[in-house]
């Protein structure tokens, strides 16, 4: 079609577009044409509303209570746990202290012993917080970290596996840990306002079934 009757063609449309009510303009609407309606955008519908979390509301099942305070931790101070002895405290946590064991500071891998201590803010209170690591002899090593909240000394994680390392990405704690069937494990933790909470668990396997790391 050539372009003399392209044109024509569209004239004569927009005059039976006139006939029927007016001639509309390209892509809007004609003289006197009602809009359309305008369709609200669909809803979440819950299935079983009763097991739907609202908002600040309590978890699905049992919400277990807040830590308590460590006994027999020793007071923070005016430097916080940054100016106490980071065995100390680990020491006052019946969940940490069966693997401390005797063992003192190790400095590498390749044997037991409690790892340098960590601070980080993980809290985002802007003061920074305490990691511990143990390695022990079964090759397995624990994880635990402090926060002081009210003035006294809260454990607000504590994990446990083989191979175990950590890094922090913000606020978040991500920790490796090598699992029996060859794979990899990587959790990320996030502080909830009472305690570091998962957020993220993945498993990576290698091609040749070993271990990712």
């Amino acid at each position: 079609m050539t372009p003399s009757s392209r044109r024509l063609l569209a004239a004569v449309l927009c005059a039976c577009a006139l006939a029927a009510g007016g001639c509309a303009a390209p892509g809007g609407l004609g003289k006197g044409t009602p809009a359309p309606p305008v369709l609200s955008q669909p809803r979440p519908e819950p299935l079983w509303p009763a097991w739907t979390q609202a908002p600040g509301g309590s978890t699905v099942g049992r919400r277990e209570p807040a830590p308590k305070p460590l006994k027999n931790a020793p007071e923070p101070g005016p430097k916080g746990l940054a100016g106490l002895n980071p065995t100390d405290v680990a020491r006052a946590d019946p969940r940490m202290k069966p693997y401390l064991g005797k063992e003192t500071g190790i400095r590498a891998p390749g044997r037991a012993g409690i790892r340098p201590a960590v601070y980080r803010d993980l809290t985002g209170d802007g003061q920074p917080d305490l990691i511990v690591a143990a390695d022990v002899p079964t090759g397995r090593s624990a994880l635990s970290v402090y926060a002081v909240v009210n003035g006294k000394i809260v454990s607000i994680l504590l994990t446990i596996g083989r191979q175990l390392t950590a890094e922090t990405i913000g606020t978040d704690l991500l920790v490796h840990i090598a699992a029996d069937d060859g794979s990899e494990q990587a959790v990320r933790y996030h502080w909830d306002s009472e305690r570091m909470t998962v957020v993220n668990d993945e498993r990576r396997f290698r091609k040749d079934g070993g271990n990712t790391r």
